[in-house]
């Protein structure tokens, strides 16, 4: 289940997380199960493709260039979320340089939010962007950041929002994302759900509409616990995790401002049974460490996955 990002190929997506998966196969020392899994002997294989029910010009939660008044407080707040743990992240004693990009990023969001009464929502989509552009200019997102720019960040940040937000013809954006998550599924066969980023939020509420048994919830650069402006508006709530799931292994990186660290085994709660998330950091390094197939390459990562279809 793929996150935030324009229009999709799910063809193509879906060899490139099979190869990725398949990379970090070889890594885990599973090198004899490779041709299994990309020539679908191990399992069936679905790729959740619900891109255009966001970028579509015109259709539910589309876009055209520019912020809807209703994304703005939630872009503040998930924002805010962001500074507040790039700042727990680089201290300055520690990461001086760091520390100072952090700061005027702050700097920025807080005169936006100040500001916001008396702005319109082009100035205060101006002054976010001008947030997101000091964030990427963190060393570690110049070399690995999949945004060229400020508002391509932004406007990807926007679709979280456009998912959770409840209200009239925004609510039938997230009913039509779940129903075809769910579609794809036969709940007579257990399945295995990889998800990333954005959809990490999806697969929460869908799994806990989900009548099947799923062994194993993989979540990678998952904003489920990035700030209450994501966690307090989960269906259902308070968070907890869905009670078909069997393990839930989360993954974060961390130059991945997207992901949100440690707190989601902290934050969110576990299920009747017990199972709650068991989370851990991989270091994928060179480019774009927010893309779903270099959390897939990390050996740590294809293990358990390839486990859970053996089993």
């Amino acid at each position: 289940m793929h996150g935030i990002g324009g229009l999709r190929d799910a063809a193509a997506d879906r060899c490139r997380w099979l190869e990725a998966l398949a990379k970090g196969a070889r890594g885990a020392g599973l090198a004899d199960m490779i041709s299994a899994l990309t020539q679908g002997w191990l399992a069936d294989v679905t790729f959740a493709d619900y891109s255009d029910l966001f970028n579509r010009r015109g259709a539910q939660g589309g876009t055209g260039g520019e912020l809807d008044k209703s994304e703005v407080p939630f872009l503040l707040g998930l924002l805010d979320s962001m500074v507040e743990e790039l700042a727990e992240q680089f201290p300055p004693e520690s990461s001086p340089v760091e520390a100072r990009v952090v700061l005027d990023a702050r700097f920025q969001l807080d005169a936006a939010v100040s500001g916001r009464q008396s702005q319109g929502v082009g100035e205060i989509g101006r002054r976010l962007v001008g947030v997101t552009t000091t964030v990427l200019r963190l060393p570690g997102l110049r070399r690995t950041a999949q945004w060229v720019n400020g508002w391509g960040l932004l406007s990807h940040l926007a679709q979280v929002g456009r998912y959770l937000d409840r209200r009239s013809k925004r609510a039938e954006l997230g009913s039509a994302v779940r129903a075809r998550v769910l579609d794809g599924l036969d709940p007579a066969r257990p399945v295995v759900v990889v998800s990333h980023s954005l959809g990490t939020v999806i697969a929460y509420e869908a799994l806990h509409a989900y009548e099947g048994d799923v062994p194993l919830w993989v979540t990678l650069g998952s904003p489920l616990a990035l700030g209450a402006v994501v966690l307090d508006r989960l269906v259902p709530t308070p968070a907890h995790c869905p009670a078909r799931i069997a393990a839930w292994l989360n993954f974060w990186d961390r130059d991945d401002i997207v992901a949100g660290r440690p707190h989601l085994a902290n934050w969110i709660l576990p299920s009747e049974s017990g199972v709650k998330a068991i989370t851990a950091p991989v270091d994928s390094r060179g480019l774009w460490t927010h893309t779903a197939t270099k959390y897939l390459e990390h050996r740590e990562v294809a293990r358990p996955v390839i486990e859970a279809l053996l089993s």
